[in-house]
């Protein structure tokens, strides 16, 4: 067989090495079932095999669960499936998920005990294999983890996680686990009962052995007579109140937004009242309905597909060499320079931190010593490696140090000529062919490009804050950044591991430009008389993070007002005020700054503890509706989604961005585009172009201009296009 190496020893017992061709991670892919099916089958018919250790022949980890690209493949990255004969569908969905389940229960019940020797990451599928064993030792690695993250792409667990992981640690810690697709680390996954065994990497095969040697009961919990669930199945007082409260606290966590999580909780609550076999063919058919609706397509298509894609740098010129980088400057050691320098070093590349004077540039680096404590604090680092990082970091005023350097990233306030004055300083010590990068969040790259003496190599590289935690980048190309520069830049965030986006010049770029209508909507129905409580909860209920004001706050009101300022002196007679603009402008000018000083919309605790509304947002707006019945709270709720998405669909308009697999990548990692949706693209896709055009005229009738689709959509309707359809297919030669 091909996908496992299988090796018969003196005694009996069957090691089975998973192996999977032409993969660097172990995944099931349709070939590696069926060896599966047949270790199942040899150890059931032969008597010499007197019990089985599945383990992995690959460094990297275990399994990492099924091999989706083979599973959905194509039609599912472009979004073609949507077209097919859905009851056809359906039944397909249903016989490849159920296959899964057919071979591990084949396993399961082969006679011999069968123990799981897992030797590295086990996700996904590869945990719900090792469910199906009937012992399991895990490996004691910093980098081992076990779980089902399968929500995270739309999904919940169909290879039988549904129903194992709940009989073997009770239904409510099972359904907290898979709700939130929680990874257990080692210790963890022996605590809470998932493993049976903890051992060093290099002894888990024979662990495993030594359990089939000495006590190798073949038969699953599940299948004993005596068997009961632990906490109490859905009809046992205890465990009818996991579901009830479940129910509750499930729509908590979703807002309703995800079908997965729904249909997790049908298939755990019916699936416990039946036998396992039972139980996993109920479990197949809520995963295939979840396969199919709209939420699960647009969430795989680009959770992980276009993840995939646009991770590996599919912005990239072609034809251009790789660059490695020896040393990177950072202008400006602020809480944003900072994180840039602590991703950079944390990558193995020497910096250079720099700022207006030594004080300066030392707190920068004290920033990054804090990363790197809490980092080993926390069992992430040794004290070894913070220090060789914190080493690499080279604090300074001296722009003489700068020489040597591959690529400067500029990362000094939002202000021109600020930015212009340190671009000359810079570029005064540096290489003809290094390349200057802007973390501008606002100001258009070829404006700032004009104080470079090299506006071919001069690029934007904008993060995201907090830098260490965000892994988006937005790459921006001025008028004159040469394809060189633009790879180089694509190099550089790929390898302080960050996700690249490529997007042309405007002012706000497509990240900001999209986001900052979320803001600015709540600040018109602010206006409206819409109390705050009511628009930060339907801001939650979309899928976004936070409400629009709280993310106001967490931005800090302050920077908004000198982006505003900023904007208004370059746009001129063109500036048109938001509603409440003022009003923010006078909060910052009485030294509300936001959450950053404890005083925003929201007073912050000192000492921790829940936030609370300021009581003088109802003196600058009195309230008029401070309840929304589910009516008002639906159309609240689709003006703050809208705003964002007919943005979006005008920057495709100007070639802001051109391919929607970055656009939606970048909307859910730049600021937090509700998941659900798939992103901002195919949240207008799943609707529907025609259908989203007649809301966005219904909009603009009742709330203004800021909806009125551009000729980009009404086109797109007239033909019965989608944004996969119409942009995907020429954006295919880059990936």
């Amino acid at each position: 067989m091909d996908n496992f190496k299988v090796e018969l020893d003196s005694d009996g017992i069957l090691v089975c090495a998973f192996d999977t061709v032409g993969k660097t991670m172990n995944t099931f892919t349709k070939a590696a079932l069926d060896d599966l099916m047949a270790i199942a089958e040899r150890a059931k018919t032969d008597a010499a095999v007197k019990g089985v250790v599945i383990t992995s022949a690959k460094s990297n980890g275990f399994c990492a669960g099924a091999d989706l690209e083979e599973m959905l493949g194509g039609a599912w990255e472009s979004g073609t499936l949507d077209k097919t004969d859905p009851e056809a569908e359906l039944k397909g969905a249903f016989a490849a998920a159920f296959e899964m389940n057919r071979v591990y229960r084949a396993l399961e019940t082969c006679g011999k005990p069968v123990a799981a020797a897992i030797n590295g990451l086990a996700l996904g599928g590869g945990t719900e294999l090792v469910l199906a064993c009937h012992y399991r030792v895990l490996s004691d690695g910093p980098k081992v983890q076990m779980g089902l993250p399968e929500v995270k792409i739309g999904l919940f667990p169909g290879g039988g996680g549904s129903q194992r992981l709940p009989r073997l640690i009770g239904a409510q810690a099972a359904l907290m686990a898979m709700s939130d697709g929680k990874s257990f680390k080692p210790k963890e996954a022996l605590a809470a009962g998932i493993v049976h065994e903890v051992v060093a990497d290099d002894q888990v095969v024979e662990a495993a052995k030594t359990w089939i040697k000495t006590k190798g009961d073949p038969v699953a919990l599940w299948d004993k007579k005596e068997f009961k669930i632990p906490g109490g199945g859905p009809y046992h007082p205890a465990g009818a109140q996991v579901f009830m409260m479940g129910n509750a606290l499930l729509r908590k966590q979703s807002f309703g937004n995800y079908p997965a999580v729904i249909n997790l909780m049908h298939a755990v609550y019916e699936g416990l009242q039946l036998p396992i076999d039972s139980a996993l063919k109920v479990e197949t058919r809520y995963f295939a309905k979840t396969l199919m609706t709209p939420q699960a397509k647009a969430m795989i298509r680009t959770l992980f597909f276009s993840m995939q894609a646009v991770g590996k740098g599919s912005g990239r010129p072609s034809g251009v060499p790789k660059t490695e980088f020896t040393q990177v400057a950072v202008l400006g050691a602020g809480m944003m320079g900072a994180g840039i320098a602590y991703v950079t070093a944390m990558s193995g590349i020497k910096v250079v931190l720099i700022d207006r004077d030594q004080a300066a540039a030392d707190k920068g680096k004290s920033h990054c010593e804090g990363l790197l404590k809490k980092a080993v604090s926390r069992g992430k680092m040794t004290e070894d490696k913070a220090k060789g990082v914190l080493d690499l970091i080279t604090a300074t005023p001296d722009y003489g140090l700068i020489k040597g350097s591959d690529l400067v990233v500029e990362a000094v306030f939002e202000n021109t000529e600020l930015k212009a004055g340190v671009t000359k300083l810079a570029e005064a010590e540096l290489a003809p062919d290094a390349v200057f990068g802007s973390n501008t969040s606002t100001i258009p790259i070829s404006l700032l490009a004009k104080a470079s003496v090299r506006p071919e190599n001069y690029i934007g590289i904008h993060f995201f804050s907090p830098v260490d935690k965000m892994m988006l980048v937005e790459i921006i190309m001025g008028e004159k950044t040469s394809d060189a520069t633009l790879a180089r830049a694509i190099d550089y965030v790929l390898k302080i591991k960050k996700t690249p986006i490529v997007v042309n010049d405007e002012r706000f770029f497509f990240a900001n430009r999209c986001f900052i209508p979320f803001t600015a909507e709540g600040l018109h129905m602010w206006a409206e008389g819409i109390a705050p409580t009511i628009i930060d909860n339907v801001g939650r209920a979309t899928g976004m993070p936070r409400g629009p004001l709280e993310m106001m706050d967490d931005v800090a009101l302050d920077l908004l007002v000198k982006i505003t300022s900023e904007t208004a002196k370059a746009e001129g007679a063109n500036y048109i005020p938001i509603p409440g603009e003022g009003e923010v402008a006078k909060m910052v000018a009485d030294g509300r700054l936001g959450r950053k000083n404890g005083k925003g919309f929201y007073d912050y605790p000192e000492a921790g503890g829940n936030k609370s509304l300021w009581s003088g947002t109802k003196d600058m707006f009195p309230v008029t509706m401070a309840e929304a019945d589910p009516k008002q709270a639906e159309e609240l709720k689709k003006r703050l989604l809208y705003i964002q998405a007919v943005t979006a669909a005008r920057c495709f308009e100007e070639g802001v961005i051109t391919d929607p697999r970055e656009a939606d990548v970048g909307s859910i990692l730049g600021w937090g585009f509700a998941p659900w949706s798939g992103g901002i693209i195919s949240l207008i896709d799943s609707i529907g172009v025609a259908s989203f055009v007649a809301e966005l005229d219904r909009m603009t009738g009742l709330y203004g201009d800021r909806f009125a689709p551009p000729q980009l959509l009404r086109d797109m309707a007239a033909k019965g296009e989608t944004f996969y359809g119409r942009f995907g297919k020429a954006d295919k030669k880059a990936a």
